[in-house]
């Protein structure tokens, strides 16, 4: 028998397996074969054994590290301190900046700098509503009783530092989403306190009565328990009313995205109507909007939410997403209402506004009830790709979404973190697996496959 030929019945047993393989997510017709929703080509992303998207590594490929920081300041309050939803800074020689928000006395977002899970230097936002103050850590031009939460930190490509937040004064009715920047990384100012990014949906500045294009309905009763609007103040835009939970990233190309955890309202008697979620009434989906400089959005899409394949109480509560050579890899916030539990679901996008959901349940698993990340888990707003590995900093939460249930005797949330060395799944052949390229080839040539797509696994 020929060398050659021996070659070839060694991968015989690997195609056959690919073969055989049903993607998840793909659905038989009734002669048992696989219906494939076709995905565009992409530049750099079909896999050409089974033409869909790269898929993830599988869970047991992280490796957990635990806790990395926790609240043990007096303004931090004694158990919660949320990193999700900013991207932690690498700063050399194994320290870290991390931006995060605490909830207690007051709402406020924390700056650690150091080690995780060693010595951290925290920084507690200085507010003012003047010039920011000369000190380490510090938001200017905000107005009194307004608390700044859910930082995301970005290094602007004009050089420029820019922190979005959402900010909270119950007493004024206001509940919206703001930018801050900076020329030194510190001293921040808010650039838009009174025409901000996004609104929350119970904010004072919302007058519209009607379903906006995204599927909320607000009603003139909605419109009664709101703080009155200041007549100096602009009304707010539908399209720019939402939930909270958002994300924020800058393009290549100077533009912007972001995703946002938008409401769909439900009508008494749909089966989805969660009485025992904090929002009865509505279904949770992810909303992507774009802008030129990252303070006027528009052009709002939704990318993604629940379909036939899911659980009924399925809900998507955040969509991180992290900028690959490959495409947009996502973490999808997978909500399971009944549960009350939080996962990371691996998500994938070519372009932002098409998305593909191979992997429907946790890629990153929760701990143990004696673990801190027991009950959810909410991730940073990208993974970072750094010294050969992929870290993914992350709030473990021990009590479950509506705090009706606990693993231990108090709630808590800590930043925790986890890594892998690759976020792909090995089966993305690389292209110096000859014999498979070949194959492939000689497989378009016949009309098989549209393109042939392999890159070497990152």
């Amino acid at each position: 028998m020929s060398s050659s030929l021996l070659r070839k019945l060694r991968i015989l047993p690997l195609l056959l397996t690919l073969i055989a393989v049903v993607e998840p997510g793909c659905k038989r017709n009734s002669a048992g074969r696989q219906n494939l929703q076709k995905a565009p080509v992409g530049k750099t992303t079909v896999n050409p054994l089974t033409k869909t998207y790269p898929q993830p590594c599988s869970p047991d490929k992280w490796v957990k590290h635990g806790i990395v920081l926790e609240p043990n300041q007096p303004w931090e309050g004694n158990h919660t301190i949320v990193e999700f939803c900013s991207v932690p800074e690498p700063l050399g020689d194994g320290r870290w900046r991390i931006f995060y928000g605490s909830y207690g006395p007051g709402k406020n977002i924390g700056m650690a700098e150091g080690v995780p899970g060693g010595e951290m230097k925290k920084y507690q936002a200085a507010l003012s509503e003047g010039k920011p103050a000369n000190v380490p850590f510090a938001i200017g031009n905000l107005p009194e009783g307004w608390r700044p939460n859910q930082p995301v930190h970005i290094k602007l490509q004009d050089g420029r530092d820019r922190l979005y937040f959402w900010v909270h004064a119950s007493r004024q009715g206001v509940i919206r989403y703001l930018a801050a920047d900076s020329n030194d990384g510190r001293r921040y100012r808010v650039v838009n306190a009174h025409t901000p990014c996004l609104y929350h949906f119970s904010d004072r500045a919302i007058e519209f009565v009607g379903t906006t294009a995204s599927g909320l309905k607000l009603t003139a009763e909605n419109k009664k328990h709101r703080k009155p609007r200041p007549i100096s103040e602009p009304i707010a835009e539908p399209e720019l009313i939402t939930n909270d939970g958002v994300t924020v990233y800058q393009l290549a190309d100077g533009s912007f995205e972001l995703y946002v955890n938008s409401l769909v309202s439900l009508e008494k008697g749909d089966r989805r109507w969660a009485y025992n979620d904090n929002l009865a009434g509505y279904i949770r989906v992810i909303d992507r909007l774009v802008s030129d400089d990252g303070l006027n959005w528009s052009t709002r899409q939704r990318a993604v939410e629940p379909d036939s394949l899911d659980p009924i109480d399925l809900q998507f509560y955040y969509l991180c997403v992290t900028h690959t050579s490959r495409g947009r890899v996502g973490m999808l916030g997978h909500y399971r209402v009944a549960a009350q539990t939080m996962d990371v679901e691996w998500c994938f996008s070519p372009d932002g506004v098409n998305w593909t959901r191979p992997f429907r349940r946790g890629w990153l698993e929760r701990g143990k009830t004696s673990e801190k990340d027991s009950y959810c888990i909410f991730p940073a707003a990208s993974m970072v790709q750094y010294k050969g590995k992929w870290w993914l900093f992350y709030t473990g939460v021990n009590c479950s979404h509506n705090w009706w249930d606990c693993h231990g005797k108090t709630p808590r949330s800590v930043i925790m973190l986890a890594t892998t060395k690759s976020i792909w799944h090995p089966f993305f052949v690389p292209t110096d697996y000859k014999p498979l390229v070949n194959l492939f080839k000689a497989k378009q040539s016949i009309g098989q496959f549209e393109e042939i797509r392999i890159e070497k696994s990152e």
